[in-house]
């Protein structure tokens, strides 16, 4: 998250605890149909790590089956332009020089589902492949793209369910400035459902940094003002609160790092010196501190965009140091004995055509793959799920990749459909335009 962004959600979020609450008006539309199980909910114990890879990344790196297919049709050779050394497929198809063989221990070790088919038949009928659109439709779970974000969704659904009140600290995070996770639309949102912006480092939003000798005396001297002038207790509350919180960030700053030298896993735990892998360590260390935190969504700064229309020899670099920070995060959360019940998953806005076009890049596409880490108490080990086949559109260099004939697919909503579900809403294609929930993933 650049700076910019970071100040604008962190002063967001700090008014909406200053700022008394809107009264809350029941949930509208969908949410009135919504059921919640809280059995489902307590057994599961979940918490996400959703990680958004802006711009769209190219699939072949979890899936370079179908090289052969399209290899001769290529408008720019991938053997001359990544060397021919760099293009080679693991044993179980992933492109060995863009991280596929940590993919392959990560799928060993059971640690690792990917899902090649996760297609849009509604966005290929439309000939709709704009960041803007997918974006937003997948962070919605909705074709509606005015619609409220996911984790808005959800965050109204646990409170109304009693799963989150005035008492839960830091429900939802972002490492992501805003995004459409969290749009609310129309809908009234409490203040504690609101996201708190955080970065890697753990810099406190709510922090006086201009007048730190003074914060704790103005807290008191604003107080009984308030309570002098008959102010809102909502008002008085809030001043308490950011005290809380600040104290609670330097719990979490004050966690040690993983123990490299007592743990089975080795370098795994080593994380890769970049702000991605920085990020999921401190995402990781919040929510094993913190049971109240539901949800941490954060993109990929640090390793770079994935809009590689051109000079996409980038992209090998990207994949492998995604996949190592993947690797140390699973490791990590074993360490803690954690992988049962945290998951991390990893989205885009779409897929890229395969062809390397002549600026040597690739330009955007329909399908995508959708990677789940961790949650085994609740997700099934599914390893591969998805076979793809060879498609070309309106001319011979157009070239995309689509789900093979009988595989099983899935539209980007069901993500959003899948995720309800764990969390304990029993209907969540209420929310999703009538598309389920990932059923190789939950059954």
């Amino acid at each position: 998250m650049n700076r910019r962004d970071f100040i604008k959600v962190s002063l967001a979020s700090a008014c909406g605890l200053v700022l008394p609450s809107l009264p809350g008006r029941s949930l509208a539309g969908p949410l009135d149909s919504i059921n919640f199980d809280r059995n489902v909910y307590s057994a599961n114990q979940a918490q996400t790590i959703m990680v958004f890879l802006y711009g769209g990344a190219s699939e072949l790196g979890c899936n370079f089956t179908n090289y052969d297919d399209f290899k001769n049709l290529s408008e720019t050779d991938y053997e001359y332009y990544f060397r021919s050394e760099n293009v080679e497929a693991t044993i179980n198809g992933f492109w060995r020089a863009a991280g596929g063989d940590i993919m392959e221990e990560l799928l060993a070790q059971h640690d690792l589902r990917v899902f090649r088919t996760c297609f849009s038949q509604v966005r290929w009928d439309a000939d709709n492949r704009s960041h803007g659109s997918c974006v937003a439709q997948n962070q919605r779970g909705t074709f509606h793209e005015d619609a409220p974000g996911i984790f808005a969704n959800l965050a109204r659904i646990l409170y109304a369910n009693g799963q989150i009140d005035e008492n839960t600290q830091m429900p939802f995070l972002t490492m992501d400035g805003e995004s459409g996770f969290y749009a609310r639309s129309n809908m009234s949102m409490v203040p504690i459902l609101e996201p708190i912006a955080i970065n890697e480092n753990l810099d406190n939003p709510f922090d006086r940094l201009w007048a730190p000798a003074y914060s704790d005396h103005m807290d008191q001297l604003a107080q009984a003002r308030n309570r002098r002038l008959g102010l809102s207790a909502k008002i008085t509350d809030a001043f308490a609160k950011r005290v809380e919180m600040k104290s609670f960030i330097q719990e979490i700053k004050n966690i040690a790092d993983p123990d490299l030298g007592n743990n089975s896993h080795g370098d795994d735990l080593n994380y890769q010196n970049n702000s991605f892998a920085h990020k999921l360590r401190t995402a990781i260390k919040i929510l094993n501190h913190n049971p109240d935190t539901k949800v941490i969504t954060l993109a990929t700064s640090g390793l770079g965009g994935w809009d590689d229309h051109n000079d996409a020899d980038n992209y090998l670099r990207r994949m492998r140091d995604l996949f190592l920070a993947l690797r140390s995060a699973m490791a990590h959360l074993k360490q803690l004995g954690r992988d049962q019940t945290i998951n991390i998953m990893v989205m885009g806005d779409f897929g890229r055509g395969v062809n390397l076009n002549s600026a040597n890049g690739w330009d955007h596409g329909n399908l995508q793959n959708f990677l789940v880490l961790g949650g085994k108490r609740y997700f099934n080990n599914s390893g591969i799920v998805g076979e793809t086949q060879l498609d070309a559109a309106g001319s011979v260099n157009r070239l995309y990749l689509r789900p093979k004939n009988g595989s099983y697919w899935f539209e980007p909503l069901s993500i959003a459909a899948t995720i309800y579900k764990i969390y304990g809403v029993t209907n969540p294609e209420v929310l999703t335009d009538n598309n389920p929930v990932i059923t190789p993933l939950l059954t």
